[in-house]
C-alpha cells in the first residue's frame, strides 16, 4: 500500500446530495470516517464571512440566510462559479470545501491525510473532472494524478468492491450493471471485467431524480391530504414566511424522508406535521403508489444503457444497487420485474463506491491477491452468451455490430430527459421566486452502431467505421441554428434522431404511451409531418430511418418468450403501412426491398416485403443448436455502405440499401452460405467455415473470418465460388488477442490487438487483403475504436483519457486530441468535445482527411450530443424539452 504512514488508504465518494469516506487501516480493515458522529456528511456548503461552511453546519446555517447556501455544489459542475450572498464563488472552490472537511477529519482519524481515491461519474467528460482536481488541490491534496490523488469513476468503484469485497464472481470479459440511485440523481452504468481491471463501457442516467424527488412525491401527496382540513398550517409549511417557518418545514421534509426510510422495514410510518395535534400516517402501498411512476423511468433508462452495450440483463453477471436510495425495496423490485435479473443491494448501499475505490490504492501484491474474481467451475456459465446474429450482438461501450450490422432500432442512443418538477425539499428558507455502417440491422437492440465491421473476443468488443469514397472537402462553417422543434412535451422520457438525405427524423416517447415520431426538412426546420405509432409501449427502442421506410420498434427489454412490435411507416406521410410482433432476441437486416428477420425462436431466416410486410421466403437455420444462438447473420459489405454520414459510434446515418444484395449465414454446423436476400436463394456454401460465435466481416467480394488459434489468426474467403481460404495474416506473438477487425481500404484491413487484456499494449494493424501480410504495426494505447476515413484511419479511447488519435496511410500518428469523431463523408470528420446522454452546450469541429489544421465551429446549444445525426450539412440532435436543427457547412 502506498503512503509513507504505514499503508492507510482513504476512498471518497462525493455525492450530489451526501459525500462518504471511508478509511483502510494498514491491517486491511475498512471504517467509514464518520462526520459529527455520522457515517455521512451533506454535501452543502455556506459562504458567510468566516469563509466556506459544509455540511451539516451548512444547512443550519442556511435557515438564516439562504441566498448564501448551495446545497448540491456538484450538479453546479458545469457552471465556473455559484452566486452565494452576493458574490461569486468557484465551483471548484465549494468542491474543495467538501474536500477539506473529509481530510481535516482523515488527519482527526490518523494524525495525517492518506494516500486517496476520489470518484466521479461515469459520464463526466474531462472539462469535469478538471474542475475535481483544481478542487483537489484546493483542497490541500496531493494533485490529482498516479503519484497523487487518483481518480476512478464511481461504476468502476462499485464493480471493485461487488467482485472483491462481495467476492461475487465476474468473470474476464463478463459485464456487471451498476445502478447508482443517490440522493439528488440517478446514474447507470455497465462496466466489464477487461481481466487487469473494470472498464465503464457504457452509461447513463437521469439527471435530476434522486431520493429527493422521492421525497418530494410523498410532500405533495400529503399536501392535498392536510391543505384542505388545515390551510394554515399547510400554507405555512408550503411557503414559509419566517424563521420559524423554515425550520417547521426543514423538520417536516426531515419527517418525511424518515417515513420514507422506516417504510423500507415496516408496512406503516407516522409523520410528525408541524401546526397539527395529530400525527398523519403513511403506508407503504400509498408509497410505492406514488413512486412507482418515478422509478420506472429509472428502471426504463437501466434497460437501455444494458441494451446500448449490446447486452440483454440475462448476459450479465450481476445487477448492482449502490446509492442511499436504493434501500427503498420498490427500487429493487421493479428493475428485478422488468429486466428479469435479481440486484443485489446491501443494508447501507452508500458505502460500497468509497470502500471499492479504495482498490485502486493495492499494492502490486495486493493487486495480484485481491483482483477480479474469474468465474469457478460451478459459475463459469456467468458469462456473455453468444449473439443470435454474431457479434451483432456487441458488448463494448460503443456496441458493435457486424459487417452487416441490424438496423438500429435506436439511431442516435435512447436518451432521458431530467426529471420531473415537484415540491422543493427544503435547502434553508429558500426565496419564492427563482430565477460498419453498412446496412445494419433493421433492428437488434438499442445500441449505437457501428459502421464497418466488428469482432468481439471472451466478451471484449470495440467498433469500427470506414470511408472510402470521395475525399472532397465540405466546408465547414460556424454553427448556425436552423430551427428548433418541440416535443409537445415539457420533459419527454426518451428521444431519438436519424437522418435520410435532406429529412431528418426524430422521435419521442411517454411511459405506455404511443411513439410520436416527427419528419423535418433540415434545410428549413420545416415539420413535414408528426405522428403516433398505432400501438402503445412501456418503452421504445426508438427508430431506424430507411431511404423508403421509417420502423419504430417497441423495447428488447422483454422476458425472451414475449413479444413486441415493429411498426413500418411511410415516409411521405408517416402513415403505417404494415407492422408485426417479433422476438425480444430477433435482428432485422435491410436490403433494398426486404427486410431479413433473423428468428431466434424459430431458428429461420424470413424474407418479409418491405412495402407490405409479407413474407417473401424463409429459410430454416442450418444446422442443430441449443437456445437462440445458432446462427450469425452477415449482409454484404460494399464501399459505398461504409463512406456516407455515421454517428460517434459508426451507424450510418443514410445505408445504401440497393448495391450488394446478399448476406452470409453462419450456421450451427460451420457452414456458411452465401444467399440472394431479395429472393431467399442459395448462391454458394462451404462447410467448415466458422461457428456462429467467430468473429467474420463480409465486404466487397470477401469472407474474413478470424480464429482465436495460438494468438489469432486471419484467413479470406472469394464469396463469388467459397473456394479454399487464404491465409491474410498470423498474429506475431501467442499473447496477442484481436481486439476489433474491420475493413480500412478497398484491399487493406485494419486490426486492433493487445497482449491479454492490457489496454495499454493496444496496436493498430494495417493488413494487405491482396498479397497477405502486415502494412504497419502502431501502438494505440487503450484505443476501442476505429473510424477510417479517406486514407487515414482514427483509433479512439472511449474510456481513460477519453483521447482519439489520427493515422496517415504510412501509419505515422499526425493529430491526438480529447473527444469523439463522426464521420460526415469519405474526406471529412465532425469532432466533438464530448458525447454525453446530458443536455448541455457541446463545441464541434471539423477536420479534413490529409489535413492536421482543426476548424472550431462553435457549440450546439441545450442538446445530448449522444442524440445527434447529420448529413454533410445539417445536424439535428434532441434537447432538454425540443430538437435542435443547425446547419455546419455549406452545400
Amino acid at each position: 500500500m502506498a503512503g509513507p504512514e504505514g499503508g492507510y488508504a482513504l476512498g471518497v465518494d462525493v455525492g450530489t446530495s451526501n459525500t462518504v469516506a471511508v478509511l483502510r487501516w494498514p491491517d486491511g480493515r475498512t471504517r467509514p470516517l464518520l462526520f459529527d458522529g455520522q457515517p455521512i456528511t451533506p454535501s452543502a456548503v455556506f459562504l458567510d464571512d468566516a469563509g466556506l461552511h459544509v455540511g451539516r453546519d451548512a444547512q443550519r446555517l442556511a435557515q438564516g440566510d439562504p441566498s448564501r447556501y448551495e446545497p448540491n455544489p456538484k450538479r453546479r459542475i458545469d457552471e465556473p462559479s455559484v452566486l452565494l450572498g452576493g458574490r461569486d464563488v468557484p465551483t471548484a472552490d465549494l468542491l474543495a470545501a467538501v474536500l477539506g472537511a473529509v481530510a481535516r477529519t482523515a488527519v482527526e482519524a490518523v494524525g495525517f491525510l492518506p494516500p486517496a481515491v476520489v470518484t466521479h461519474p461515469a459520464v463526466w467528460g474531462s472539462r469535469r473532472r478538471e474542475v475535481l482536481s483544481t478542487a483537489i488541490v484546493r483542497a490541500g491534496w496531493p494533485p490529482a494524478g498516479e503519484q497523487g490523488t487518483r481518480l476512478l469513476p464511481e461504476p468502476v468503484a462499485a464493480a471493485r468492491y461487488f467482485a472483491e469485497v462481495l467476492r461475487r464472481p465476474v468473470p474476464v470479459g463478463a459485464s456487471l450493471a451498476v445502478f447508482d440511485f443517490g440522493g439528488g440523481t440517478l446514474d447507470i452504468a455497465v462496466v466489464r471485467n477487461e481481466g487487469t481491471g473494470f472498464a465503464v463501457i457504457g452509461s447513463g442516467g437521469v439527471a435530476e431524480l434522486g431520493g429527493l424527488d422521492l421525497d418530494a412525491a410523498l410532500v405533495d401527496h400529503l399536501g392535498r391530504m392536510l391543505a384542505p382540513a388545515h390551510p394554515q398550517a399547510w400554507q405555512a409549511l408550503a411557503h414559509p414566511a419566517t424563521a420559524g417557518q423554515w425550520r417547521s418545514r426543514r423538520q417536516f421534509w426531515d419527517d418525511v424522508r424518515g417515513a420514507k426510510e422506516m417504510l423500507s422495514r415496516t408496512s406503516a410510518a407516522p409523520v410528525p406535521v408541524p401546526g397539527i395535534d395529530q400525527a398523519v400516517h403513511l403506508t407503504r402501498e400509498e408509497l410505492e403508489r406514488l413512486v412507482t411512476p418515478l422509478l420506472r423511468r429509472g428502471v426504463f433508462e437501466a434497460a437501455a444503457v444494458i441494451g446500448a452495450c449490446g447486452l440483454t440483463p440475462s448476459q450479465l453477471a450481476g445487477l448492482f444497487l449502490v446509492g442511499g436510495s436504493s434501500r427503498v425495496p420498490l427500487v429493487a423490485r421493479l428493475l428485478h420485474a422488468e429486466l428479469g435479473i435479481a440486484p443485489t443491494v446491501l443494508e447501507q448501499p452508500e458505502l460500497p463506491v468509497a470502500e471499492g475505490a479504495l482498490a485502486e490504492l493495492a499494492t502490486p501484491r495486493a493487486r495480484a491477491v485481491a483482483s477480479v474474481p474469474a468465474a469457478s467451475s460451478a459459475t463459469a456459465t456467468v458469462t456473455t452468451a453468444a449473439p443470435t446474429s454474431g457479434p451483432g450482438l456487441p458488448v463494448s461501450s460503443i456496441p458493435v455490430s457486424p459487417s452487416g450490422s441490424p438496423v438500429s432500432a435506436v439511431p442516435g442512443m435512447s436518451v432521458s430527459p431530467a426529471g420531473p418538477a415537484g415540491p422543493r425539499p427544503p435547502m434553508g428558507p429558500m426565496p419564492q421566486a427563482g430565477p460498419m455502417p453498412p446496412r445494419r440491422p433493421l433492428y437488434k437492440r438499442p445500441v449505437l452502431w457501428i459502421a464497418a465491421a466488428a469482432v468481439a473476443l471472451v466478451g471484449v468488443v470495440a467498433a469500427a467505421a470506414l470511408v472510402l469514397l470521395r475525399n472532397d472537402e465540405v466546408d465547414f462553417q460556424p454553427v448556425a441554428e436552423v430551427g428548433r422543434i418541440p416535443s409537445d412535451d415539457t420533459q419527454p422520457y426518451y428521444v431519438y434522431t436519424d437522418v435520410v438525405g435532406d429529412r431528418g427524423y426524430l422521435a419521442y416517447e411517454r411511459s405506455g404511451q404511443p411513439l410520436t415520431v416527427i419528419a423535418v426538412e433540415l434545410a428549413t426546420a420545416k415539420e413535414l409531418w408528426r405522428v403516433q405509432t398505432e400501438s402503445t409501449a412501456a418503452r421504445w427502442d426508438g427508430i431506424s430511418a430507411l431511404p423508403n421506410a421509417v420502423v419504430a420498434f417497441q423495447s428488447s427489454s422483454i422476458p425472451s418468450d414475449q413479444t413486441r412490435d415493429m411498426t413500418v411507416l411511410d415516409p411521405a406521410d408517416g402513415g403505417q403501412d404494415w407492422h408485426r410482433l417479433i422476438g425480444a432476441n430477433d435482428s432485422v437486416y435491410a436490403f433494398k426491398d426486404v427486410l431479413v428477420l433473423v428468428d431466434a425462436r424459430e431458428q429461420r431466416l424470413l424474407g418479409l416485403d418491405l412495402k407490405t410486410g409479407k413474407t417473401r421466403w424463409e429459410r430454416p437455420n442450418p444446422g442443430k443448436a441449443e437456445g437462440l444462438t445458432g446462427t450469425a447473420v452477415y449482409p454484404v459489405q460494399t464501399v459505398a455502405d461504409v463512406s456516407g454520414p455515421a454517428n460517434a459510434s459508426g451507424r450510418p446515418f443514410a445505408p445504401v440499401a440497393d448495391d450488394d444484395q446478399r448476406l452470409v449465414q453462419i450456421g450451427a454446423d460451420r457452414s456458411a452460405t452465401v444467399i440472394d436476400a431479395t429472393s431467399g436463394r442459395e448462391l454458394k456454401k462451404r462447410t467448415n467455415v466458422a461457428n456462429p460465435s467467430d468473429e467474420v466481416v463480409a465486404y466487397n467480394g470477401r469472407l474474413l473470418v478470424a480464429k482465436d488459434e495460438d494468438g489469432y489468426r486471419l484467413s479470406g474467403y472469394d464469396l463469388d465460388i467459397m473456394g479454399e481460404p487464404v491465409n491474410l495474416y498470423t498474429a506475431p506473438e501467442e499473447s496477442r488477442r484481436l481486439d476489433i477487425l474491420a475493413m480500412c481500404g478497398e484491399t487493406r484491413a485494419c486490426l486492433l490487438d493487445s497482449a491479454g487484456s492490457d489496454s495499454k499494449s493496444t496496436e493498430l494493424v494495417a493488413i494487405d487483403l491482396e498479397k497477405g501480410g502486415q502494412l504497419w504495426r502502431k501502438p494505440a494505447p487503450g484505443a476501442t475504436l476505429l473510424v477510417h476515413f479517406g486514407e487515414e484511419v482514427v483509433a479512439r479511447a472511449t474510456s481513460g483519457d477519453y483521447k482519439f488519435r489520427v493515422f496517415d496511410p504510412d501509419g505515422n500518428e499526425t493529430l491526438t486530441r480529447e473527444g469523439a469523431v463522426g464521420r460526415v463523408n469519405a474526406g471529412n470528420l465532425l469532432l466533438f468535445n464530448e458525447i454525453s446522454s446530458y443536455a448541455d452546450d457541446y463545441s464541434v469541429a471539423g477536420l479534413h482527411v490529409g489535413s492536421t489544421d482543426v476548424i472550431e465551429m462553435g457549440q450546439l446549444k441545450d442538446v445530448k450530443t449522444e442524440s445527434c445525426s447529420w448529413n454533410t450539412t445539417h445536424i439535428v440532435c434532441a434537447g432538454t424539452t425540443d430538437f435542435l436543427v443547425a446547419r455546419f457547412a455549406r452545400d
